[in-house]
């Protein structure tokens, strides 16, 4: 591989993931359905991808079973090792047994339980360690010292971001004339792939040249942003980061591989604070009929909240990057709503 990923690697991973990973839906918001909700209409025409229709419930998928299905018959009969709090864990599971393999996924104590439970019903084996993105990393290299797994970063490896890059592509396919598309970002997979695919398919005539990609991601665990923006790679503490409610988004800091992506494809990173990610949920659960988990509601709650911030357009895409929703904070969140109506 090159030193960035390019368009033919992603357009081979996109034949790769071919019918395990799912081509999902983009979902127009109609703005009187926004208007019923009390909410103000954008000055824009919104547009949802929805990765919470993946097999998994998130996008993790497509980068997990990219690079899983590139490893030797040798690797796969010693077994698979990622470190995740949970949806790359998934990915990882549902890609090692389609492949036959075993999987073993180190996961924070404090990880949701709905993904908890449903790494274990993949048939993965979860090993469980403090909060810290850092210890997770460290205990799965000590067992694949210890046993030989094959590691499965969650984010920083060609073979990840060129599998992620398939949604950018996608999008870019499914609304012509696009001309901002938000991603979640943390570890910067998502991100990173996003802004290589759209960035490079404007490069090869497949949409406007003047496309830009976004970041989004909370104010409490904002060390993406303040990388991008300072030009440095920054880690923050994980006491930091694990107060946002966006478990998913709770990385203590970008891969390195990603961050120079992101670097060379992404046009800027907002932040939202966590009553914007609540409302953004309220809002895509009323207005929509899809299931957000508080990570993938930080793109929803940067279009609707911080347009100033962002490029003037006509239409913006979203990504929803996962569903797996807490039964618990869905329905608080269905109560406040029948509370409002």
């Amino acid at each position: 591989m090159s030193e960035f990923v390019t368009l033919e690697e992603i357009r081979a991973a996109k034949e790769r993931i071919a019918g395990v990973a799912v081509r999902t839906p983009l979902y127009r918001v109609e703005r009187a359905r926004l208007r019923m909700e009390k909410f103000p209409e954008p000055q824009f025409d919104l547009y949802i991808k929805a990765e919470s229709e993946q097999p998994i419930g998130s996008f993790k998928l497509r980068g997990a079973y990219n690079m899983v299905a590139q490893l030797s018959p040798e690797e796969l009969r010693h077994g698979v090792i990622t470190y995740s709090s949970g949806n790359h864990a998934q990915g990882v599971a549902y890609a090692a047994r389609a492949l036959g393999a075993k999987a073993v996924i180190v996961m924070p104590r404090n990880a949701p339980e709905v993904k908890k439970a449903a790494t274990r019903a993949l048939g993965a084996e979860i090993v469980e360690v403090g909060p810290a993105s850092s210890e997770r990393r460290l205990k799965a290299e000590e067992l694949v010292a210890k046993f030989g797994y094959a590691m499965i970063p969650p984010y920083d490896a060609p073979q990840i971001i060129a599998g992620q890059a398939t949604c950018g592509l996608e999008i870019v396919e499914q609304l012509p004339g696009v001309e901002l598309v938000i991603s979640p970002v943390s570890g910067g997979g998502l991100l990173s792939g996003t802004a290589t695919s759209v960035k490079l398919a404007a490069q090869a005539g497949l949409v406007s040249a003047g496309v830009q990609v976004w970041g989004a991601e909370p104010e409490l665990a904002a060390d993406a942003k303040e990388s991008f923006y300072s030009k440095t790679l920054v880690e923050w503490p994980a006491a930091d980061t694990a107060r946002t409610i966006g478990d998913g988004l709770r990385t203590q800091s970008m891969g390195v591989l990603n961050f120079a992506h992101v670097m060379k494809f992404a046009d800027g990173i907002v932040t939202v604070s966590e009553g914007e990610i609540l409302t953004a949920m309220r809002v895509m659960l009323g207005a929509t009929k899809l299931v957000p988990e508080p990570s993938g509601a930080v793109t929803l709650a940067a279009a609707l909240f911080h347009a100033e911030e962002l490029p003037k357009v006509r239409k913006v895409a979203v990504i929803l990057s996962g569903g797996n929703l807490e039964p618990e904070l869905r329905k608080q969140l269905e109560t406040e709503l029948v509370a409002k109506a």
